[in-house]
């Protein structure tokens, strides 16, 4: 009986140096990188609709709009020192639709110091009634910055976990485009094509698992890369005044700085419920149409310190906001340079870009759609370090306990075929 030899198979042409690196890369930086992913953008979820949560959580702070004005600042004073005589506003905001947010803080504490407590009044706008009164203890925080926390710095101390996170994201970045890389086919037919934009739903575990962190991650990727080159605007310096010289056409982030009052004044000024009316006035009536404000209280104990008013022309959207200072003594309007003191129709394309950044960020630039898209994209981006996890331990221990297990069943076909061929 003549034996027919088999052709030796053909070798599997190997990758590319470049496209080897690549993979190496997208492999060894998303196995590093996954657990500060998944938690940054399951936070993020949450975040995205933090304001619409805490509205179907407290009904009762809609407040139905009327056509006049709303309490002035020396008012909310007022009645922060009626009830709460031990404290001191610290700041006020609020948007139409709902009550005002007084936040009061122990006398001595910092004014944006959250740790050492305080209470945070809900106000109705127009007749001055207190709906909820929230108060913390030092150390305490709310469910929405619990979660902020755990987005910007991992509940970790702030020193050590922001900069995890923001180098963590420009890591993202880069898997994001080397995981592009990777998925992009040699060649174009239908196989691939299905293979690259459709998720085989009846198939394996494993395949629907390899499409899952393929085929989402391709629809994805722009929206995640906005929300990760947004995002490290915040934290990484040498990146957000690059982002700016280059959208900017060269031109220099100008730094962000404290105004400071003239303390040569204290004492010979307006005191501050007069000081914090005038400064109010002044800006209400460049803007009477604004939809929401937020504006800092002086520090009486720091006679630098500014009277600062941002105010936001649209509800829920901040990129046309706009900020003053001034003098807590004179209320003598500060000169400032940084983007967000410059109105949006007068702001160049680079300070356009900076002051669509947290919009941007969280989807809002596009309305409640793009808040949806950006809640999918992060919840997404989450579940990619956890497929692609699995694709990776699929490949690297299933292969080897397949082939454990078929030499174990080669090895007893054996021992049969021995036992049977000695019974004969």
């Amino acid at each position: 009986m003549s034996t027919m030899r088999q052709r030796p198979a053909r070798k599997k042409q190997k990758d590319s140096l470049f496209k080897r690196i690549n993979n190496w890369l997208h492999l060894w930086l998303g196995l590093i990188s996954g657990i500060i992913v998944l938690v940054v953008c399951l936070t993020g979820c949450i975040w995205v609709f933090h304001e619409e949560i805490t509205n179907l959580m407290e009904p009762e702070t809609k407040v139905e709009w009327q056509a006049k004005q709303v309490l002035s600042p020396s008012q909310l004073m007022g009645i922060a020192a009626r009830l709460h005589p031990d404290k001191v506003p610290s700041y006020a905001e609020y948007q139409q639709g709902r009550t005002i947010n007084l936040n009061l803080r122990v006398v001595g504490a910092a004014p944006r110091d959250r740790r050492s407590g305080g209470t945070l009044l809900k106000i109705n706008p127009y007749t001055g009634e207190v709906i909820k009164t929230e108060v913390r203890k030092k150390g305490e925080t709310d469910f929405f910055r619990f979660i902020l926390n755990g987005h910007r710095f991992l509940w970790m101390p702030y020193e050590i976990g922001r900069p995890i996170v923001n180098y963590g994201t420009l890591v993202f970045v880069v898997l994001l485009i080397t995981g592009l890389i990777w998925w992009y086919p040699k060649k174009w037919n239908k196989t691939t094509r299905e293979k690259s934009f459709t998720i085989k739903w009846g198939a394996s575990f494993k395949r629907v698992n390899l499409d899952l962190h393929n085929v989402l991650g391709f629809y994805s990727l722009l929206f995640l890369a906005a929300i990760a080159l947004t995002g490290m605007v915040y934290g990484i310096k040498w990146y957000s005044e690059v982002l700016y010289w280059v959208t900017s056409g060269g031109q220099k982030l100008a730094e962000y700085k404290t105004m400071e009052s003239d303390s040569l004044q204290k004492g010979k000024g307006y005191r501050p419920e007069a000081a914090m009316d005038l400064a109010w006035a002044k800006v209400i009536a460049k803007h009477p149409k604004s939809m929401g404000f937020y504006y800092s209280f002086p520090d009486t104990s720091n006679a630098k310190a500014a009277i600062n008013v941002v105010v936001y022309p649209n509800k829920g959207q901040f990129y046309n906001s706009q900020g003053y200072s001034f003098d807590q003594h004179t209320v003598k309007e500060m000169v400032r340079e940084d983007a967000y003191s410059v109105p949006y129709s007068e702001a160049s394309f680079g300070e356009k870009v900076r002051k669509m950044n947290y919009d941007i960020h969280v989807g809002s630039i596009l309305g409640f759609p793009g808040k949806v898209m950006a809640f999918l994209a992060s919840l997404i981006g989450a579940s990619l370090p956890v497929t692609g996890f699995l694709v990776w331990y699929g490949r690297k221990f299933g292969k080897k306990r397949g082939k454990k297990k078929l030499k174990v069943e080669s090895s007893e076909l054996k021992v049969e075929g021995r036992e049977v061929v000695g019974y004969k």
